[in-house]
Parts: C-alpha cells; structure tokens; sequence
C-alpha cells in the first residue's frame, strides 16, 4: 500500500545550515498493517510523514501509495488517498461548527456539493453509530459546538473524521502528544478499535516507546533519516522497553536515544 524508495530530503542544501533528514530512506507497508514509528529528535520522523503526503517534495527516490506513483503530485492531489491527525487538536476541525456538521463536511470531501439538505436522517443516524465508536459520548451531543470539546475530545472526532471515508492511508502525527495520559490512552484505544475495525494501513508516530510496543503489528525505530530497527509479530508483542533500547543500539551503533523518548 505505501513503497518509500531510496527516498533523500535535504535542508538548507549547500548552507552552514545544512540537514539531511531523510537519508535514503526505504520502507514498504502491506494492505492494512499498523506500523508504529519511534526515534528521537531529528531522526526523521515527521519529515517522514511530510514527504508521504506532500507537504514538500523529495530530492531523490520514489513514494508510491496503492502502486500510484505520487512522488511529484502536489499536496492537495494526495490527499484523496490519505487521511490525516496532527499533534495539534485544534488542526483538524471547525470549531464554530457542530459535532455532526463537522462529519458531514469530512463525509463530503471530494464529493460534488448540490443544494439539498445539509444533512439527512440517515446521515445523521450514520454519525451517531460511528460517535459510539470513540467511547466518549460525543453521540449524544452532535449539536455542540467542537469549540466547546475538550482536546481529547476534539482529537478522537478529527481520527474519526480522517477515517470517515477509508482513506488508502492513515497518517498519525504523534497525535496524543498533547493530551494527558489518561485521555491519551482512551484516544489511543479508539485509534486501535477504528484501525482494526476497517482494515486501514497505517504510520503513527510517537515519542512514547511503551506505545509504540503495545500498539500496531509492526514497530520501525529511525536514526539520521533512516531506519535502524524494524521488528513485527511475535518478535514485537514480546518487546520490552530496555530490549527496544538495546536493539536500537545494536542497528545504529550508538546510545543516542533522547530524554524526550526515556521519560515517555
């Protein structure tokens, strides 16, 4: 579903500031495999996902989604194939608008807008089941206002509006980053229940390694823009924190894990 391919992306080519993050980088995701990312600052994480969905072009290599080639398709372009969660909870939805307003907009996307009803019984009734999904009561309160929601709130309604319409490819941008735990963990359950329940290949950054070990089918660790450990199965369910740091060691050659990641 996702080929990454001898991929390169440099910063301030040429320049004292000069930085390679992404360092011929390769991976490949089959159909429905949930992959957890982890590394530490600057390992090329986010530059990643950044280069996958378009936000800027790379300098050498190749990304193809579902054996499309989307190396030089605009941002926009690629967007019918990949669905999307930032960090930020305020970065996925209207605030000004109501809770079903918001899936409405999400459901519609890329479709031909006319002038019948905003949204029918049906649609409506739709919402309300897929809400139930998320666990968080939001069904019985589809006239609010999102401005109203709390983050861990606002940022299960954006994983559900991203995934509304099954895009080819879920894209998580250490999307529980700025909630609390508690509220982390229930948004990370809903990702695992709406993952698994559509069969969505999926890429979730995170900084949290226990995260990244409980979570998805398959773990990558990148260092300097590539990967240096990329376990799955049975070799990751039974992965400890200080097995995944000893690994990490091994493949790059270096202790190099930052404190965001340990105390995480």
């Amino acid at each position: 579903m996702l080929k990454i391919e001898n991929v390169v992306k440099v910063f301030n080519a040429g320049t004292i500031n000069e930085k390679v993050a992404l360092n011929g980088l390769n991976l490949h995701l089959r159909k429905g495999e949930f992959v957890t990312v982890i590394g530490g600052n600057g390992a090329g994480k986010s530059t990643m996902l950044n280069a996958v969905a378009g936000v800027w072009e790379v300098d050498e290599g190749r990304i193809l989604i579902d054996d499309i080639d989307v190396t030089h398709l605009p941002e926009y372009k690629r967007a019918k194939y990949i669905g999307r969660v930032f960090q930020d909870p305020m970065m996925g939805t209207a605030a000004t608008m109501q809770i079903e307003e918001n899936l409405a907009l999400a459901a519609r996307r890329g479709k031909p807008r006319g002038l019948r009803a905003g949204i029918s019984k049906a649609e409506r009734e739709n919402y309300r089941e897929q809400l139930k999904i998320l666990d968080l009561g939001l069904e019985d309160r589809m006239t609010s206002k999102v401005g109203l929601l709390s983050g861990g709130q606002r940022q299960a309604l954006t994983l559900l509006m991203a995934t509304l319409q099954q895009p080819k490819l879920l894209l998580l941008d250490e999307h529980t980053a700025a909630l609390d735990p508690k509220t982390a963990a229930k948004v990370l359950e809903a990702t695992q229940r709406i993952v698994s329940r559509s069969g969505l290949t999926t890429m979730m950054i995170t900084h949290n390694m226990r995260d990244a070990i409980q979570y998805g089918d398959r773990l990558i660790m990148m260092y300097n823009g590539h990967i240096a450990v990329d376990v799955a199965g049975e070799e990751k369910k039974n992965l400890t924190v200080e097995q995944l740091l000893n690994l990490f060691s091994q493949a790059s050659g270096s202790d190099e894990v930052d404190d965001k990641m340990v105390l995480s």
